[in-house]
């Protein structure tokens, strides 16, 4: 994978501890798009937002790593939690698929193979609900079959601490790999002027 090739080589940190409820005044929301160094970016900069948590979900072993979640199944993904008086899951299922190609089954833009594949993994049955009508609208305006999974959440892990804000950390390496990966130009050609739609910037 290119980004592998550009991240050096650091020493697994402790995983931060999952809290066992959202603060107070705030929802969660969970969605896998390709990169989460770049999921993270894209919602830290959608009004409304609290906190964005990169990590990994949907494999078989658990506190996965960022050497073995590919092996075990997991797809990297990005715990957003948000203040539902400024914000609605609907804002953020739209920001998310205008800021994703949905249409990829195979991975997003550079990065390929499962982990980096699309997924909505609902915290709730109305969330689930609500994301499998978003995806048929979706489906309907692109005219295009939608690869992204929809699935009732399971355990989401907290990737190493390195991974965390790793845009605001090594931001001259992070744009690079961004760019170099192509994620911004296929947006583009996905969506045309509503890419991006509801991130403030990217």
């Amino acid at each position: 994978m290119f980004r592998y090739i550009l991240t050096f080589s650091m020493a697994t940190l402790g995983l931060a501890a999952l809290s066992s409820s959202a603060q107070a005044g705030t929802q969660t929301a969970i969605f896998a798009g390709g990169c989460f160094w770049c999921v993270e970016s894209d919602f830290d900069h959608v009004p409304g937002v609290v906190s964005t948590t990169s990590g990994y979900i949907g494999g078989s072993n658990d506190h996965p790593t960022y050497e073995n979640h590919t092996a075990a199944g997991h797809r990297e993904a990005v715990k957003i939690e948000f203040d539902d008086s400024k914000t609605s899951y609907a804002k953020l299922l739209d920001a998310f698929w205008h800021s994703v190609d949905p249409t990829d089954g195979g991975g997003q833009f550079c990065d390929r193979g499962h982990s980096y594949t699309t997924a909505i993994y609902a915290v709730n049955k109305d969330q689930l609900t609500e994301a499998e009508k978003s995806k048929a609208a979706i489906e309907a305006a692109l005219k295009k079959p939608i690869a992204t999974e929809i699935v009732m959440a399971p355990t989401f892990w907290p990737a190493e601490e390195y991974h965390q804000k790793y845009y605001k950390k090594n931001p001259i390496r992070y744009r690079y790999y961004r760019y170099a990966c192509g994620r911004d130009a296929r947006v583009e050609e996905v969506w045309g002027k509503a890419a991006h739609q509801g991130i403030a910037a990217h």
